[in-house]
Formats: structure tokens, sequence, C-alpha cells
């Protein structure tokens, strides 16, 4: 239930986000949702990978680097998903840091289970 829950916190930050952000587009909620799921795969099946193969420059950047791998994966859901549409890396940076800002946000509003 709180899975369903987060997904569902996460798909209404990224409605909202998509309105704030000119770079950003999604069709609607139902897109947004899927966005969330999509994105929830992409982080647990993906990123993983991505972290191993940049993992020098992420050292040699002491961490930073991370953002531009949260925002690569922020396009791949844009690639896969044809109604959600991010302009550049730089609109999926910035929509990836707000992004987690609502989610944090969002996410502590709900509690330890």
């Amino acid at each position: 239930m709180r899975l369903i829950l987060k997904l569902l916190l996460t798909g209404v930050a990224v409605f909202v986000l998509a309105e704030i952000l000119p770079g950003v587009q999604v069709a609607g909620y139902t897109s947004a949702l899927i966005v969330a799921i999509v994105l929830a795969l992409l982080r647990v099946v993906v990123k993983p990978i991505l972290l191993i193969l940049t993992l020098p420059i992420t050292i040699l950047t002491l961490g930073i680097f991370l953002l531009f791998v949260n925002a690569i994966i922020i396009l791949m859901a844009s690639y896969l998903i044809d109604s959600f549409h991010v302009s550049s890396i730089w609109w999926a940076l910035l929509f990836s840091l707000l992004l987690s800002f609502f989610q944090t946000v969002l996410f502590s509003l709900l509690g330890k289970e």
C-alpha cells in the first residue's frame, strides 16, 4: 500500500513539475503516473548499471556526477514514453533535482511505517 501511495505522490509531483517547467511536457495525470512507474523501474534496473559504469568519474567529481546519472534516467523515461517529453539534459537535470526535492518533502509527510 505504501508503494502505491509513493507512486501516486510521485505522479502528482511529475504532473506539477511538467506544468511549471517549460522544457518538460506530460500529456496528463495518467501519463504522469506512467512516468512515475517507469522512473521507479529504471531506478531499480538501470541506475545500478549506470553507477558502475560511471564510478570513476563519480569519484573524481566527488559524487556530483550522480546528478547527471539521474538526468540520464529522466531522458530515458522521456524516450520510452511518448506522452512525456524533456527537451534537453539541462531540463532533465532541473526536473530531477526538483522531483527529488518534492519526493523528499512528500514522503516525509507519510511518516515511517
